[in-house]
C-alpha cells in the first residue's frame, strides 16, 4: 500500500503528460510552497531612508537644493515600507482551519490566497471553502487576518445562487 501525502495535490504522471500540465503547476514536482516574508519590506525601508540621508548630506555639501524633493520622496517611501512590514504569523494551513470553523457546513474542498488590505498593506488570507457533499451545495469566502488570525469578514451562499 502506497502512503500518499494529503497536504498537497498530486496529479498522476500519465494525466499530467496527457494534459500537458506545466512542471511548475504539478505539485508532485515541487516542494511545498512557502510565502515570501513581508518583513523584506523593512530592508527596503532602511535602504530608502539611508538613500534620503545620503541625498541630504550631498545637498549640505553643496549639491542642488532641488535634490531635497527626492530626499523627501525617499523618506516617505522608506517610512511606508517600515510601517507596512507586517509579520505573517498565520500561515495558510491555520487560515484554512480558522475558516473551516467559521462556516455553517462541513468543509470539503478549500483554497487560500493572501492579499493585502489598506494603505499599510496588512496581509489577509482569502479562504474559499466548499461544502463536503458531492457536488458541493454551499460555498463561503472567509477573510482571515494573517497577522493575528481574527476573521475580517465572512460570506456564505448556496452554490448556484
Amino acid at each position: 500500500m502506497v502512503k500518499r501525502d494529503r497536504s498537497r495535490i498530486e496529479i498522476p504522471a500519465e494525466v499530467a503528460q496527457r494534459e500537458a500540465v506545466p512542471e511548475d503547476l504539478d505539485a508532485a514536482q515541487r516542494q511545498p510552497y512557502a510565502i515570501p516574508s513581508t518583513r523584506r519590506r523593512r530592508t527596503a525601508g532602511w535602504v530608502h531612508l539611508a538613500s534620503a540621508a545620503l541625498v541630504i548630506v550631498l545637498v549640505a555639501m553643496g549639491g542642488s537644493p532641488g535634490l531635497l524633493v527626492g530626499a523627501g520622496i525617499l523618506t516617505v517611501l522608506g517610512a511606508w515600507c517600515l510601517v507596512s512590514a507586517w509579520r505573517i504569523a498565520v500561515l495558510d494551513p491555520a487560515a484554512l482551519d480558522i475558516a473551516g470553523r467559521q462556516v455553517s457546513f462541513a468543509v470539503g474542498h478549500a483554497s487560500a490566497a493572501v492579499s493585502f488590505d489598506g494603505w499599510r498593506a496588512r496581509p489577509v488570507w482569502n479562504v474559499l471553502v466548499f461544502s463536503g457533499d458531492e457536488p458541493p451545495t454551499r460555498r463561503a469566502l472567509v477573510r482571515v487576518d494573517a497577522v493575528d488570525g481574527h476573521v475580517v469578514e465572512k460570506y456564505e451562499e448556496a452554490v448556484g445562487s
